[in-house]
């Protein structure tokens, strides 16, 4: 079950999208013959007739027995009339004949008995897929620990341990749209997948071919391959077309060597790899991303597919470590092996997908082992051990440190980095050295490198900059425009690089993203989409029709939402469509089916009537905000943009309607307590205002334009001191907000703090830039009264 590219704040107001990841799929019977040969699968079994070695290789790998009907040889937990307690709630596990059920709690929070349909996964634990009657398979929350017992394993346990409201109005509860396996897994581990939906009755008829990783998930369907394989065997010499009736091909067919420079060890690729065909096909699955389009042949370029998410705050650290469960692929391109062009399968059997060799003989196949095998390299000692994963002379542990998601499942990290505790001691990164040597702090962790290795000569780490942005910093958006145009950074830092410049406040230079709406990276193309809109119309058109014409879908996309906002500025000519909405015809309809392709999920609709508000049409807006409350009340974000949309329209006592029935279903949700304090100022009820705007502060400390808001109402209602006490408490959260330091300033003089105005002031233009000269000018003429 792989989680959503989680959309930008520019792209999906309000949203914070609750996605997860489970484990893969495997061994359901297939279609019926006659649907199979429709779309021209013709199954695993077909292949291993000619591929025997291939298929042998498969038999046994984590793609085969990711998934299997719920029987004894498949089942591996504990259905012996055991419990397991967590939450409040005690589950019994148990058997019914040769069906495997268990108790627990279901989606109205009473308890009931359901049968186990299929297993999910394998190792290093197994889920259970629950059918419901409208066609959805659910992951019950509570796994088995299939490791042995000595190493923790044996046991049932909850993969969300932590979540102390875990109920069944927890949008991570298993029965609920974030555990459906026909949205969030199906595709990925599946071959030949119909997800089936149905709008009109919230179900699905979901259909396959293979349910699990098999040989035509990868290569395609097979009906043309073995119809040319027959045609061949029967003696016709002009059966074999180009790719032998595969639509992929994955084969390399430059004859490449890797080649060790005798100097310094490192290995470089003879000839430069030009296909990318096989990452490609990876990377649908073993990414962080959401879906654009379907069908589509696994070695497309991805972005024409799929959205990858970007090295985002709670997805990976500022340095590009992984810190939520982002899988692989936005790891790797940040590698330098990825760019020397070392693939999947250079490390990997893309069929047993064990390693190519065990332990440090992996990195050897390329990395010379004397030089990087050794005390020299590492500085641990070479025991017996040695090599060992944790010894701290296994490859791994410095260059791919491992976390675990979902309680016990170890990650690799694949952007196979030098180790930087130099990064760590100055932004609070995680760092490989003091991840094992705990008793060391990062600092004295990088000086002991420098002891080792002197001080290196290497450009500044992108990790500055990202964290300069996140944290909105002074002089943020000088080293996030410098990181774009970085020629030597990875596609996808310079891309997050770009996304977090347009959400700064400052504008955004024309020039940067003409030069870079020119790059041959889809990545870096499609950011600059995305930051279009916050630039002048005649800028934004001028780069942006180009880019309606790119051929990446997730460019033309994000060009057409981003150009969707200037669409009402033109002359509304009766009987004439306007030239904009004309040029931007297509790309819309693309983006439409984009969102359609996920037309069972309530942030679908709600981007969708972000975007027909944008287009003025708000009859469309308003029942694609309702579409997206009637797949779920409880996606509170719908509330707050549906009563936006209300206030647009002069509709304000349907806004206060809205927004009281989202707080029914989430009382604490500041978003809904910061909108509704909004309308009650817009209606000069100021006290409720303050109280309703003080509360959606205190739920969401992090949202620093809360506390502003909160406090300029303060001020308005008659209570300046306390808007000061609210600003000055916010400052400790938040250094490098502009407007909280300037309104201390403005506050503090308007009540006559002279000492207090000239210690703001000081603090403000020691951090932030003063173009209009207001606050110099201010704190020139409050010290001069004092001489």
């Amino acid at each position: 079950m792989h989680p959503t590219a989680r959309p930008t704040r520019r792209q999906m107001p309000h949203v914070i999208a609750a996605v997860l990841g489970l484990l893969s799929l495997s061994g359901v019977p297939a279609l019926a013959v006659d649907e199979v040969a429709a779309d021209g699968y013709v199954g695993s079994a077909r292949c291993g007739s000619c591929h025997a070695a291939e298929l042998t290789a498969w038999r046994g790998s984590h793609h085969d027995l990711a998934m299997a009907e719920a029987t004894p040889e498949n089942v591996l937990g504990d259905f012996d009339d055991t419990e397991f307690t967590a939450h409040g709630v005690t589950t019994r596990f148990h058997r019914d004949g040769d069906e495997f059920r268990v108790d627990t709690d279901g989606p109205d929070g009473k308890p009931a008995s359901y049968a186990i349909a299929y297993t999910f996964g394998w190792t290093p634990l197994q889920q259970y897929l629950i059918r419901f009657p409208d066609g959805r398979l659910q992951a019950l929350g509570i796994a088995w620990d299939s490791r042995p017992a000595d190493q923790g394993g044996q046991r049932w346990f909850h993969l969300y341990p932590d979540d102390a409201d875990y109920g069944p109005d927890h949008p991570l509860h298993w029965t609920n749209r974030d555990q459906t396996w026909n949205y969030q897994c199906a595709e990925c581990h599946s071959t030949g997948l119909h997800k089936g939906y149905d709008l009109s009755t919230d179900a699905y008829t979901t259909t396959w071919a293979e349910i699990d990783v098999a040989c035509e998930a990868c290569h395609g369907p097979g009906a043309a391959h073995t119809a040319q394989a027959e045609a061949a065997a029967a003696g016709n010499a002009d059966a074999w077309d180009a790719h032998k009736g595969l639509a992929p091909d994955l084969a390399d067919r430059d004859n490449a060597t890797w080649v060790q420079d005798p100097e310094t060890g490192l290995p470089h690729r003879e000839p430069a790899r030009v296909s990318h065909a096989e990452v490609n096909t990876c990377a649908r699955c073993h990414a962080r991303r959401g879906q654009l389009h379907v069908p589509y042949t696994p070695d497309a370029p991805l972005e024409d597919t799929h959205r990858l998410a970007l090295l985002g705050d709670g997805l990976y650290y500022a340095d590009g470590q992984i810190q939520d469960e982002v899988f692989v692929h936005g790891s790797f391109i940040q590698s330098r092996m990825f760019h020397q062009g070392v693939t999947c399968s250079d490390c990997h059997d893309p069929h047993s997908l064990q390693l190519r060799a065990p332990g440090n003989a992996v990195c050897a196949r390329c990395h010379a082992p004397a030089r990087y095998d050794s005390a020299e390299h590492h500085h641990h000692p070479m025991t017996a051990a040695s090599g060992a994963k944790g010894s701290g002379t296994a490859c791994v542990d410095c260059h791919m440190p491992e976390r675990n998601y979902m309680v016990i499942d170890a990650r690799a990290d694949h952007s196979l980095r030098v180790p930087r505790p130099d990064l760590a001691a100055a932004l609070g990164t995680p760092d490989a050295c003091t991840g094992c040597h705990t008793e060391l702090t990062p600092a004295q962790a990088a000086a002991q490198v420098q002891t080792w290795y002197g001080t290196p000569k290497r450009p500044a780490h992108f990790a500055t900059a990202l964290h300069a942005g996140r944290s909105g910093a002074p002089g943020a958006a000088a080293k996030l425009a410098e990181l774009a145009v970085d020629t030597e950074a990875p596609m996808i830092a310079r891309a997050t690089a770009l996304d977090l410049l347009a959400e700064l406040s400052q504008p955004v230079d024309p020039a940067l993203l003409q030069a870079l709406a020119e790059s041959d990276s889809p990545l870096l193309r499609s950011a600059v989409a995305g930051a279009l809109e916050r630039l002048p119309p005649q800028d934004a058109l001028s780069m942006g029709l180009d880019l309606l014409n790119d051929p990446t879908r997730l460019v033309r996309v994000d060009t057409a939402r981003s150009l969707a906002a200037f669409a009402r500025l033109e002359a509304n000519v009766p009987g004439r469509e306007s030239p904009l909405r004309k040029a931007l015809a297509p790309a819309l309809a693309e983006y439409r089916e984009s969102q359609l392709t996920s037309a069972e999920r309530p942030e679908s609709w709600l981007n969708l009537g972000v975007l027909d508000s944008l287009l003025g049409d708000s009859d469309a807006a308003e029942r694609d905000y309702r579409q997206a409350l009637a797949l779920d009340p409880e996606f509170t974000p719908t509330y707050a943009n549906l009563a936006d949309l209300y206030r647009a329209l002069g509709r304000d006592a349907d806004g206060r309607a809205v927004l009281e029935q989202g707080l029914e279903q989430a009382a604490d949700d500041a978003d809904l307590l910061h909108a509704l304090g909004l309308l009650e100022i817009r209606t000069k009820h100021l006290p409720a205002a303050v109280d309703l705007l003080g509360r959606a502060a205190e739920q969401a400390p992090d949202q620093s334009r809360y506390a502003y808001v909160h406090a300029l109402a303060q001020e308005a209602a008659g209570d300046p001191r306390a808007a000061i006490a609210t600003l000055t408490a916010a400052t400790d959260r938040h250094p490098n907000d502009a407007d909280i330091a300037l309104a201390l300033v403005s506050l503090n003089a308007k009540a006559g703090d002279r000492d207090a105005t000239i210690a703001w002031a000081e603090r403000y233009l020691a951090r932030f830039p003063d173009p209009s000269g207001q606050v110099g000018a201010l704190l020139a003429q409050l010290r001069g009264g004092a001489e």
